[in-house]
């Protein structure tokens, strides 16, 4: 097995728009929910995501910081990734990521009240590629 790096895992990314990211609820089940990326896939271990302030996923994030992502590509490639997330609410670190397909459920853009933004950082990656898998630790 020869294995991935960070940069062809990342090329890999750039069409898988949607990853399914895990929290901890605070009575220890594991809750899941689709979230977009945005096609923000300059991947470098950080992922970004837009949400409600108020969100039940906000909630878990700062009791409990560790998270999972799983992103499902082609057929044959996915990723899963394990690390710690954390909540952003500074609007300055909003515009990096932002993109005009946000508008659609954030009427005001960054100045939309109740918006925070999700940043998680992978600890772990594990990844499937056909008959091919591996696993990068990152620090």
């Amino acid at each position: 097995m020869s294995g991935m790096n960070l940069s062809e895992i990342a090329e890999k990314m750039r069409d898988i728009d949607i990853a399914m990211l895990s929290t901890h609820t605070e009575g220890g089940a594991i809750a899941a929910r689709p979230m977009s990326n945005n096609r923000d896939v300059d991947y470098d271990g950080d992922s970004y995501y837009f949400t409600w302030e108020q969100s039940r996923m906000v909630e878990d994030i700062e009791r409990q910081p560790k998270v999972s992502l799983t992103f499902q590509g082609s057929k044959t490639f996915s990723v899963a990734v394990e690390g710690n997330a954390e909540v952003v609410r500074d609007k300055s670190e909003f515009q990096e990521h932002w993109t005009p397909d946000l508008d659609h459920w954030f009427d005001d853009g960054i100045e939309t009240k109740g918006i925070a933004m999700i940043k998680v950082h992978a600890e772990r990656i594990h990844y499937w590629d056909g008959e091919e898998d591996g696993e990068i630790t990152l620090s």
